[in-house]
């Protein structure tokens, strides 16, 4: 049986290399590919992919959004997040929304097609540096504030949907509060908590005594 693999990619040439990879592997067969997250938002879920290639940084809605979108609506699928960003936030993130799978785009055709092959074998394919990444971060102690730092109720409400992957401004709509506040509470909460990115201020949280296990 087929593998059917969805892609979501701006870049013209890139995408294109995606399907001449995908439609070079006889047991791979394209059921779509998107240049935007709302048109993959629409048309994705009816195609029942086994694995979707995700970009992150597309026009309108983020690569990282589309997959917290589409997870609830295919939790069969696997999304290979396969981009340039390589910096610790859009990482965790990704993770948060659902993505299984962590790729650079200047992996080669063979590494795509392994990643594809891993994902569904229950793997989490990563480019070394990726993975390393996440290895690191989970295996440094959670910073501590000390009890004088308590972090407000609002501070609370906004480090608990951070630690969820939400970004800034989606954090704004949640909370209905203006972007240039919510940004000062993020800037807070990395002063009180000594952290300095959201990842090691979601790993806090993660471990703050209190919060229930993640599951799923």
């Amino acid at each position: 049986m087929n593998i059917k693999i969805g892609i979501v990619e701006d870049g013209v040439s890139i995408r294109n290399n995606w399907i001449q990879v995908i439609r070079s592997q006889p047991d791979l067969q394209l059921v779509g590919a998107f240049p935007r997250g709302e048109d993959a938002l629409q048309q994705i879920p009816p195609l029942q992919p086994d694995v979707v290639l995700m970009d992150i940084s597309l026009p309108g809605m983020s690569g990282i959004e589309c997959v917290a979108r589409l997870k609830p609506l295919l939790p069969r699928t696997a999304f290979l997040m396969v981009t340039v960003h390589s910096d610790n936030d859009n990482l965790f993130r990704a993770f948060q929304a659902g993505a299984t799978g962590y790729l650079l785009k200047r992996a080669t055709a063979a590494e795509l097609i392994a990643g594809i092959h891993d994902i569904l074998n229950g793997g989490a394919p990563m480019t070394g540096e990726i993975a390393r990444r996440v290895i690191e971060s989970f295996s440094r102690p959670a910073p501590a504030p000390s009890d004088s730092c308590a972090l407000s109720d609002r501070e609370k409400e906004v480090i608990e949907l951070l630690a969820q992957g939400y970004s800034d401004k989606e954090i704004a709509d949640r909370l209905q509060i203006k972007f240039p506040t919510v940004r000062s509470h993020v800037a807070k909460i990395f002063e009180k908590l000594h952290v300095r990115s959201r990842v090691e201020a979601a790993t806090w949280f993660l471990r703050s005594p209190g919060q229930p296990p993640k599951t799923g």
